[in-house]
């Protein structure tokens, strides 16, 4: 048996899978989010513990025997957060996640200097690790000055599970500190924001062995032998895995709390100035491109708190078939937006209001806006190179129909939708878990399922959706003008 877990922003899940990669089950522990100041994102690191303890009590639970045959162990986790640990690996302060952007000001700092660009591929976004350290020493220098380790989410994981400092590729790339087309540490890099690689965890490929699971730990779950832990994946790498995205060509959209575009490459891709993200992939010699919004599921949610109905019954509302756009718009720049506009300043809106406006068109606008946006995230990556000619989808977004065919119209590719099945991030890092434990071909592991259905854009609303694409493009700079 192989485990994942997936350490995402509002849970843990853990699934266990078998040799043949059938999923025998899953557990599950939820996680909150603290925002003490707007624009600020973070949670307790104990907290990670707690709900991975609380996923996998709920494996043992149901599959005591399946649990104790664990010979692997893969770690996905959600991206870019700061845990700062002291010389006793104790924790120095809440962990600073993904979705924070407290740190624009050094991040744009920092991106001034033309070496992070150029080493990293990348923009340095203020979701990125880098100006969260930037930001802790100029605001916290009592704090900076006692930290011994920087570690990824996923990575404060792998300490408890381990007792070791590891991080991996595709994780590390996320940042602004690692050489990505060297993957390796860039000592340059760290230099400038005053550290050293002594504070950085070593680094081994995702599908790597990555440490081994602790004695206790093995004893509390019933394991009686060795169990490899992977170096896992960031978790759209993870999910990549877990579709089967790993060959040059292969593209994935994500609707998850953020929202993702996702490109497989063979080679080192990098344009920052598109605001894509060129990162390490969880499987040697590759890499990926992708565009990254920062609130997709997360828009619909909001609109469901505010309309005080669940989002299910608002989607529910819009009927089957997809609709013309009605002249609302809706930018869905809640905390601020990465690709393609790297902008932590700009929020949201509603344009093109009147007396007529339903719950239900409120609903389809917010729909459209994170479907522009992804549109939005298809130029840029089209401008870094990448060709994308159809996307499986996933995330629980991916749930709604309606929102795939706004996807598909909007992009004008085919939207794949795979067989039942939970092929995401958790099941990635179960594959990565099998691939260090038994030394298996990645490729031959990382297979894409069976689609069970096709989204095909709707021919006839090509137009109508081409013109409020154009509307939601030219919405950005009219309001940019008014943030301060």
């Amino acid at each position: 048996m192989y485990l994942g877990l997936d350490l995402g922003t509002s849970g843990v899940k853990a699934m266990l899978i078998d040799g043949d990669q059938t999923i025998i089950g899953s557990g599950n522990g939820s996680l909150d989010v603290s925002r003490p100041h707007s624009g600020w994102s973070e949670q307790e690191p104990a907290h990670w513990i707690r709900a991975c303890e609380e996923a996998i009590d709920g494996l043992k639970a149901k599959f005591p025997k399946e649990l104790a045959a664990v010979k692997g162990i893969g770690l996905s986790g959600q991206m870019h957060g700061a845990t700062l640990l002291d010389a006793d690996d104790k924790v120095l302060r809440p962990c600073i996640l993904w979705n924070d952007t407290r740190s624009f000001k050094e991040a744009a700092a920092l991106d001034a200097d033309p070496r992070f660009r150029a080493i990293t591929g990348n923009i340095v976004f203020p979701g990125f690790t880098a100006p969260k350290l930037a930001w802790v020493k100029n605001n916290e220098p009592e704090i900076f000055a006692k930290v011994a380790k920087v570690l990824l989410p996923k990575d404060y994981l792998r300490l408890w599970l381990t007792g070791e400092h590891i991080s991996e590729m595709s994780d590390s790339a996320g940042t602004s500190w690692l050489d990505t087309g060297a993957r390796k540490w860039s000592s340059e890099l760290l230099a400038a924001t005053d550290l050293t690689e002594d504070q950085m965890p070593s680094l081994v490929e995702g599908t790597e062995e990555a440490g081994r699971l602790r004695g206790e730990l093995k004893s509390k779950w019933g394991i009686a032998g060795d169990v490899v832990v992977a170096g896992g994946a960031g978790d759209n790498a993870a999910s990549a895995c877990g579709m089967g995205t790993v060959a040059e060509g292969n593209a994935f959209v994500s609707l998850g709390t953020s929202g993702v575009l996702f490109a497989a490459n063979a080679s080192y891709l990098p344009k920052p100035e598109s605001a894509v993200h060129a990162f390490c992939h969880a499987l040697p010699t590759t890499w990926h491109q992708m565009g990254v919004i920062l609130s997709a599921t997360d828009a619909l949610n909001w609109h469901s708190k505010v309309s005080g109905k669940p989002a299910a019954d608002l989607v529910a509302e819009l009927g089957e078939g997809l609709k013309a756009p009605t002249g609302v718009t809706f930018l869905p720049y809640l905390s601020g937006e990465r690709t393609p506009h790297n902008d932590a300043v700009i929020r949201g809106a509603f344009l093109g209001l009147e007396h007529e406006s339903s719950r239900a068109v409120l609903t389809q606008a917010v729909l459209e806006g994170v479907t522009f946006a992804i549109r939005d995230n298809l130029e840029a990556l089209k401008s870094a190179g990448t060709s994308i000619s159809r996307v499986t989808a996933i995330g629980g977004g991916s749930r709604s129909r309606y929102w795939l065919s706004s996807i598909a119209t909007s992009l004008g590719v085919p939207v794949d939708i795979p067989a039942d099945g939970d092929f995401g991030a958790a099941f990635g890092a179960a594959r990565l878990g099998l691939i260090a434990a038994t030394g298996a071909d990645p490729v031959a592991v990382c297979s894409a399922p069976k689609t069970e259905s096709v989204i095909e854009p709707e021919a006839g609303l090509h137009d109508a959706y081409e013109a409020a694409y154009q509307r939601y493009r030219a919405a950005y700079p009219a309001i940019r003008g008014l943030m301060n």
